[in-house]
């Protein structure tokens, strides 16, 4: 068995005073990992996962890490964050706990579950830090590989950032691209798609990231065997190891006890990442998880008797222990001295921590006390009242749920009491006024540059202004763009060499050059990533999906990671990034969808902007470049061949985010749509007029944020019909924006019909011509939909057709 007993190196005492620095760190985090447990399981907090078994390797890996350099990593990490200052034990508990306050959790005020780690990047007001004057942690999320793709991105960062070092010239977020990358990740969740894409995307584009594998051979319960082929990640990977002729990766490999070994290798790590650019994986093998995966089991049910006995040998804080009293570092007797400090060290921090956590909402349980006390005083319901207050007074260790139960229920009893509705009425408003945002701020940017603030400029035309294929009108604004801001790049498949499928992009690679106008391999989740990870290192990123159907492979990175960005840090970190893509209706089941009810609830936090035609489309472009949130916009796939006039304010133009527009005045219904569908129902509506039938048309345009000044409500007033009509399926967008309509804006007490909608076929589109007359929403459907509601308010003057 290999062992750490063979030392003959001598060490200096600032050597070993470093050694023991270390140590320390180690034993504190593990002595948090266990203690944590107990906390769950005696129920203080909700949930624990912890990264004891991986201490050593992070105290190596924390010191190649520097300043401006940036973790996109896991749940496991808590000895690094330790060791790179940003993680103490109070904050370590208060997280646990679920601290809602960022003075005492700064990782999420709460919101995620400990283990989850997060630095500050931007200040209260959205306002961006000095990146390169900190050391930096991407927000964690759970979902196993998802950090990866943002991996890529934070490394692609410092390539730009080398490639063009006029774009930040104050050194705020890059030191001429020297920044390194750093991911980290189980053994079991390198079977993930996203952790393969992720590689070979890095490979590909040569970018300064470092990945370690933290193998300690299970995934919860689940052995390596049936995790990965030859149970070894790196030898499968062998195939990505760079040579002389070939670029690749520098494939390293450690024992994850092997203290001096570890900082050796991380240092190696990061001066070929640093210096070269050049994509590093670390393979740490050995690694052991001593309380197995989580609180919410024991690994004794699925490990051996052996496989516990040689985890708890190879177990590395025990090993370095071990090198430590071998290397005359430090004696047995004095290590068990400094144990029992680290040991009390961390009991007195959760004291704190717990302390913390609870007074808050003891002040707040005293609070209604007093109110339940004074309207106990004059309340016919007194010895209801009195029990509740005395069930109060016995909760120790309240949550806030608690206080709003009993506050509500009591409110149930005394509402035939006026005073006393009103003072406890006013009570629970409050309340829940002060301590909802909480757990609910922070969705979207609370910044001044939110999208909603930015003014609308409309189109400018004149009697010399150009008629042309509406592809040129994005196109000449891209080129505008690509100008102004020196930090935009645009990448896709086909975004390049071609100008996208659709020409959108046509000659811009050849004048900007291939780092800022791209081609992508056909890797959409990474496509993403790149986007998230730049944009969250002070890039504007405009990320290429090539159709909306495609959009499904990175819904999931969307919805985990860049949609609750801001609200799992408490706004401390934002990534603006726009991802573009086209869609609702062309040519076949995956070219023609517009699944767009799926994107609207997996994606809230993100922008969804549906512009009708390409000149909407550019103003959205620009409102969002001047704001700080992240977007998803879709262009009508059939309209980049459509005329459409060039506005002589191209540049200037700006489509409101959340504002509606009315298309077409009426008074006889309120058709609702949005995006390739408008044409569509203004050729109807040309032909209703005809019968006598004024339509009223809205153009949504923006589906996330929806109509933010109730425009819509305001028409049905006046025509006091409604007609949502959407490409996506039955119960699809349509529920949302009816919900938004008719629940929100109160609408329904306006409506002298019941509201309909004209969708989409259940199925996916058909092929051809025929197949999109008898799946998607036509003319005739919309003329027949407003012919039958108008049928029953005047039967005689619109008889029904069928």
């Amino acid at each position: 068995m290999e062992n750490n007993k063979s030392i003959t190196i001598r060490f200096s005492k600032s050597q070993k005073d470093e050694i023991i620095k270390d140590y320390s760190i180690a034993k504190i985090s593990r002595e948090c990992s266990l203690l944590g447990r107990r906390e769950v399981l005696t129920g203080k907090a909700k949930f624990g996962i912890f990264g004891d078994g991986k201490e050593v390797p992070q105290l190596a890996w924390a010191k190649a890490f520097q300043k401006g350099d940036f973790r996109s990593g896991y749940y496991r990490d808590q000895t690094f964050m330790m060791a790179i200052g940003q993680l103490t034990i109070e904050q370590f508990f208060a997280g646990l706990f679920g601290h809602v306050d960022l003075e005492y959790d700064p990782m999420s005020g709460g919101r995620q579950m400990g283990g989850h780690f997060a630095t500050h990047s931007i200040d209260q007001d959205g306002n961006w830090n000095r990146l390169t004057e900190q050391k930096n942690s991407s927000g964690d999320i759970s979902p196993t590989a998802g950090q990866m793709p943002r991996l890529l991105g934070l490394a692609e960062a410092s390539k730009y950032y080398r490639a063009f070092p006029e774009v930040d010239k104050d050194n705020q977020f890059s030191i001429k691209g020297n920044e390194v990358a750093w991911g980290t990740i189980g053994n079991a969740s390198s079977s993930e798609g996203l952790f393969f894409e992720t590689i070979n995307a890095g490979g590909v584009l040569q970018v300064p990231m470092v990945v370690s594998v933290w193998d300690d051979q299970y995934g919860i319960s689940v052995h390596a065997k049936d995790h990965t082929t030859k149970e070894d990640i790196s030898e499968i990977l062998k195939g990505f190891q760079r040579d002389e002729h070939k670029n690749g990766y520098e494939i390293l490999r450690v024992k994850g006890w092997d203290y001096s070994t570890l900082v050796g290798t991380y240092a190696k790590a990061a001066q070929i990442a640093r210096e070269e650019h050049v994509p590093v994986l670390i393979h740490v093998q050995e690694l052991t998880q001593p309380q197995g995966h989580s609180t919410s089991g024991s690994h004794e049910r699925y490990k051996s008797k052996e496989r516990l006995a040689w985890e708890a040998e190879h177990d590395c804080l025990f090993q370095m222990r071990n090198w430590m009293i071998n290397a005359n570092i430090i004696t047995l007797e004095e290590l068990n001295v400094l144990d029992e400090e680290l040991k009390k060290q961390v009991l007195d921090g959760k004291k704190r921590a717990w302390e913390n956590y609870l007074k808050p909402i003891i002040r707040e349980k005293e609070d209604l006390i007093r109110v339940l006390e004074l309207v106990a005083t004059r309340s016919s319901y007194k010895e209801f009242i009195e029990k509740n207050i005395h069930n109060l007074r016995m909760l120790k260790q309240p949550i806030r749920r608690d206080i709003l139960v009993i506050a509500r229920q009591v409110l149930y009893v005394v509402t035939p009491e006026e005073k006393n509705r009103v003072k406890l009425g006013q009570f629970i408003i409050n309340y829940i006024q002060s301590i909802q945002p909480k757990y609910s701020s922070h969705l979207m940017s609370e910044s001044k540059r939110k999208a909603i603030y930015i003014k609308e400029v409309k189109p400018v035309y004149t009697q010399t202004s150009k008629e042309v294929d509406a592809r040129i009108v994005l196109r000449e604004n891209f080129d505008h763009l690509l100008k102004q801001y020196n930090n935009v790049m645009i990448f896709g498949q086909d975004s390049g060499n071609i100008g996208d499928v659709n020409q959108a992009l046509e000659g811009l690679q050849l004048k900007y050059g291939r780092d800022r106008v791209a081609d992508a391999g056909i890797r959409e989740a990474t496509i993403l990533g790149q986007g998230i990870g730049m944009a969250m290192r002070g890039l504007r990123p405009i990320a290429e999906i090539q159709y909306l159907d495609y959009l499904l492979y990175v819904i999931q990175i969307m919805s985990d990671d860049l949609a609750t960005l801001e609200y799992r840090t408490v706004g401390r970190q934002k990534a603006p990034l726009i991802v573009r893509t086209r869609g609702h209706r062309l040519e076949g089941i995956w070219h023609s969808g517009s699944p767009m009810g799926m994107i609207i609830n997996a994606i809230r936090g993100i922008h969804v902007l549906v512009p009708r035609n390409m000149t909407k489309a550019a103003g959205f472009y620009n409102t969002l470049m001047e704001c700080d949130e992240p977007a998803l916009l879709v262009e009508c796939l059939n309209g980049y061949r459509l005329k459409e006039k060039m506005p002589d304010n191209l540049t200037e133009i700006r489509t409101p985010i959340g504002v509606v527009e009315v298309l077409r005045e009426g008074k006889d219904i309120t058709i609702v749509s949005y995006g390739s569908l408008i044409r569509i129902i203004e050729q109807a509506a040309d032909q209703l007029e005809k019968i006598g039938i004024e339509v009223e048309i809205i153009d949504v345009q923006s589906l996330l944020p929806f109509d933010i000044n109730c425009d819509i409500v305001e028409s049905l007033k006046k025509t006091n019909r409604l007609l949502v009509v959407d490409e996506d399926v039955p119960g699809g967008a349509s529920a949302f924006i009816l919900q938004k309509i008719i629940e929100e804006q109160n609408a329904f007490q306006y409506l002298d019909s019941p509201p309909k909608t004209l969708t989409s076929k259940e199925h996916r589109p058909a092929y051809g011509t025929d197949g999109d007359y008898f799946s998607k929403p036509q003319v005739e459907d919309v003329y027949e939909k407003v012919h039958e509601i108008l049928h029953e308010v005047n039967p005689f003057k619109f008889p029904s057709f069928y």
